[in-house]
C-alpha cells in the first residue's frame, strides 16, 4: 500500500539515517538525472522502498551492480547512430556511461526499475532495457548450449558439475604442486558454443570431449541415470584422465631444541617399519622420482623426537631415543611419483613436497555429465562388437536413456545433439547461445543441413543391434553431444575392510576412508533385519563385528565386576560376593553404564538363570 505524501520520508545512506524528505519521487529523480548527467559519480544508487516509505542510497563497495541501457519516453537511448559508432570504435563503453546511456543498478535501485528484455517490448512504463538478453543469466549458465530451454533447477546442476569437471586448469600444471589435480588427456572445444564461451576463450581450457550419443536403452544396463560407454572408444583415449596428489611434510623444531630429521630411519628407531618399507628411499631419506609406489609405501623417511621428555634419553643415557614419523601413502593409493621439490623457509625449515601421478581410465562407476545437468554414471563398459552401428558403421561412444528427457525437460540436450551433429556434418562450430533471433528456426536449419547429407530430418537412425546383428525396430536419434568427465571416480572411493582399528571410547570401527574405517550399518538398516527376523545376521554387524564386550556381572547386586589377577578371583566391587557371571554386552552399552553412574545413579543389570 502507498503511505500519504505527507508522511516523513527517511533518507538511508549506507544504511544509516541522515535526514527527510517530503516528496520521495522527486528527490529520487532529482539524484538519478544528476547521477546520469555526471553531477555525481555513476557508483551511487538510490532507490525508493515504497513499503518503507524509504529513500536507500548506496555507495558503500562490494555491492553486485548490472549494467543496463536508459528508456526514456518508450526510447531506448542507445540508438542506431551510436551502436555504428560503437562498432567503428569511435566511441567506447566509458562514453556511454558518462553520457547518461547505460547506467549500473543494484540490487535495491532495480525494485524500482521495469526492464525491457528486447527493444519490441519496452511500453510507456519501462524504464531499461537488457543490454542483451542472455545478461539475465550468469558466467558458468552462459557457457551452456540452449539454456532457455531447459528447466531452471538443471542449470543449478550443471553449474556445480562443470566445478567438478576434469579438464586443463592450468597451462603450467606439470610445475604447480596441487593437493588434488586432474587433467584430462585429450581435453576438446564443444561442437556447440556460446558467445560468452568464445569471449572468455574457455576453449583454451577446455574440460570435456565431444562423444557420439545414442538416445536408446542396452538391455537395461543405462536405466535410470545409468550410461553405457564403448570399449573401443575408452581404449583410444575417450575420457581418459591423470590424477595427482601431493604429499608434504617439514622439518618441525619443538622447545628445547629437538628437531625433525628427514632421513631413513634407522633400526634402532621407535615405530621402525622394517627394511622393506624404506627400500625405495634414496640416502637422503626421499623418494626418487618415476618410482612406482603402491599403498603403505615411504614417501618422505622422517625421525621425530619422542613425544614426552622422559623418553628421550635411550638406554645407558649415551643417544637420544627418535620415533618414526614417516609419510607413506595412503590405503587404495598406488601410482608413479611425478615430481620431488625441497624448499626452505626463511626460519630454515626444510619442507618436502612429493607429488604422485596414476592414470586414470574410465571404468564402472564413474561419473559423466551433459550441459543440461544430464549426469550418468557407467553401469557397463560395451566391447566394440556388442554395441549398436549404423549403415555407415558408426558406433556410439555413449548410450543415453531417453527416459531421462520428458520428466527432467531438457531440452536443450536434444537440441544439442541435433545441432552438434549438423555441425560435425558441416565441418563447422555451432552457435547455441541463448535468446537467438532464430530461436525454434534453429531446428529447421540443423535438419536442412542432416537432409544435405543423407540423414533423417530429426537425426535419427536405423541401428543395428550388435549382438544379434538384427535392425531395432524403431530409429533411433543418435548425434554429438559435450560430456564433462567429473572428478567423482570410483578408484577414489572404493574402499573394503575385514578388520582393522577402533576407536578407543566405544571400542566402535573407525570412520572414514582414510582411517580404514568401516561401513557404517546404522538404523535404518537393522530395522530392514528386523523386518526380515534374520536376527543372527542382525546380531554379527551390530555386535560381533562391531564392540562386543565379555564383562562380568554380579549376581547378587548387578553391577559390574573384575578379576583379581593376584588371588585368582572375580570380586564384585559393591557387594564384595564372588559370585559373577561372563556375559556378552555391547562395549557402548558397558561405556553408557559407566556414564549414568558418573551422574550418582547406580544401574543394575537384571539377571535371568
Amino acid at each position: 500500500m502507498a503511505r500519504k505524501v505527507s508522511e516523513k520520508c527517511y533518507v538511508h545512506l549506507n544504511g544509516r539515517a541522515i535526514g527527510y524528505v517530503a516528496d520521495p519521487f522527486a528527490y529520487v529523480g532529482e539524484v538519478r538525472a544528476a547521477r546520469r548527467k555526471g553531477v555525481f559519480s555513476g557508483e551511487i544508487n538510490v532507490a525508493y522502498l515504497e513499503k518503507l516509505n524509504e529513500v536507500h542510497i548506496n555507495t558503500d563497495r562490494g555491492r553486485v551492480r548490472k549494467p543496463y541501457v536508459l528508456v526514456e519516453n518508450g526510447k531506448s537511448k542507445l540508438t542506431k547512430e551510436i551502436a555504428e559508432k560503437m562498432e567503428k570504435k569511435e566511441v567506447d563503453f566509458g562514453y556511454l556511461i558518462r553520457n547518461g546511456i547505460i547506467e549500473f543498478l543494484d540490487a535495491e535501485e532495480e525494485e524500482n526499475a521495469l526492464v525491457a528484455m528486447t527493444e519490441a517490448d519496452i511500453t510507456e512504463k519501462s524504464t531499461h532495457l537488457e543490454v542483451d538478453p542472455v545478461s539475465i543469466f550468469g558466467v558458468t549458465v552462459n557457457t551452456a548450449p540452449f539454456p532457455e530451454m531447459n528447466s531452471a533447477p538443471r542449470h543449478l546442476m550443471f553449474a556445480s558439475y562443470i566445478k567438478q569437471a576434469q579438464g586443463l586448469y592450468a597451462t603450467n600444471f606439470n610445475l604447480r604442486f596441487e593437493s588434488r589435480a586432474f587433467i584430462l588427456f585429450y581435453p576438446q572445444a564443444p561442437m556447440i558454443t556460446t558467445t560468452a564461451y568464445e569471449s572468455m576463450k574457455l576453449s583454451k581450457h577446455a574440460s570435456g570431449q565431444n562423444f557420439v550419443v545414442a538416445t536408446s536403452t542396452y538391455y537395461g544396463y543405462n536405466m535410470q541415470d545409468a550410461v553405457v560407454l564403448n570399449k573401443a572408444a575408452v581404449d583410444r583415449g575417450l575420457a581418459r584422465s591423470m590424477f595427482y596428489k601431493m604429499y608434504s611434510d617439514e622439518e618441525r623444531r619443538y622447545p628445547g631444541g629437538q628437531k625433525d630429521l628427514i632421513k631413513v630411519p634407522p633400526a634402532t628407531t621407535e615405530g621402525y617399519l622394517g627394511e622393506h618399507a624404506y627400500s625405495k628411499l634414496s640416502d637422503d631419506g626421499v623418494i626418487e622420482p618415476e618410482m612406482n609406489v603402491g599403498e603403505g609405501d615411504v614417501l618422505i623417511g622422517k625421525v621425530a623426537p619422542p613425544r614426552f621428555l622422559e623418553e628421550s634419553i635411550g638406554a645407558g643415557g649415551l643417544e637420544e631415543k627418535t620415533r618414526d614419523d614417516s609419510v607413506s601413502l595412503k590405503p587404495g593409493d598406488n601410482g608413479v611419483v611425478d615430481g620431488v621439490i625441497f624448499t626452505e623457509s626463511p626460519g630454515a625449515t626444510r619442507t618436502v613436497k612429493v607429488r604422485v601421478r596414476s592414470l586414470r581410465v574410465p571404468e564402472a562407476g564413474d561419473k559423466f555429465g551433459s550441459r543440461h545437468g544430464q549426469k550418468g554414471v557407467v553401469a557397463l563398459v560395451v566391447p566394440h562388437e556388442d554395441m549398436p552401428f549404423t549403415e555407415q558403421g558408426v558406433v556410439p561412444d555413449l548410450m543415453f536413456n531417453p527416459h531421462s528427457i520428458p520428466a527432467r525437460m531438457t531440452f536443450g540436450h536434444l537440441l544439442e545433439t541435433l545441432g552438434a551433429k549438423a555441425g560435425a556434418m558441416k565441418g563447422t562450430r555451432m552457435d547455441g547461445t541463448a535468446f537467438s533471433e532464430k530461436g525454434t528456426t534453429r531446428i529447421e536449419e540443423y535438419g536442412k543441413l542432416l537432409e544435405a547429407h543423407g540423414f533423417d530430418k530429426y537425426g535419427e537412425e536405423v541401428l543395428y543391434d550388435g549382438v544379434t546383428g538384427r535392425p531395432f525396430k524403431s530409429k533411433i536419434f543418435q548425434g554429438v553431444v559435450y560430456y564433462n568427465r567429473l572428478h567423482h571416480m570410483v578408484s577414489n572411493k572404493m574402499q573394503v575392510r575385514s578388520r582393522g582399528s577402533v576407536q578407543i571410547l566405544t571400542h566402535q570401527p573407525t570412520e572414514g576412508k582414510a582411517r580404514l574405517g568401516g561401513l557404517r550399518f546404522g538404523e535404518m538398516e537393522r530395522d530392514v533385519l528386523v523386518a526380515y527376523g534374520a536376527s543372527l545376521l542382525l546380531k554379527e554387524r551390530m555386535l560381533d563385528q562391531s564392540d562386543k564386550a565379555t564383562v562380568l556381572i554380579c549376581k547378587e547386586c548387578g553391577s559390574i565386576g573384575y578379576h583379581d589377577f593376584a588371588k585368582r578371583v572375580e570380586v564384585c566391587p559393591l557387594c564384595g560376593s564372588n559370585k559373577l557371571s561372563d556375559v556378552e554386552i555391547s562395549y557402548a552399552f558397558k561405556l553408557l553404564l559407566d556414564e549414568i553412574k558418573s551422574l550418582h545413579i547406580r544401574p543394575q543389570v537384571g539377571m535371568e538363570e
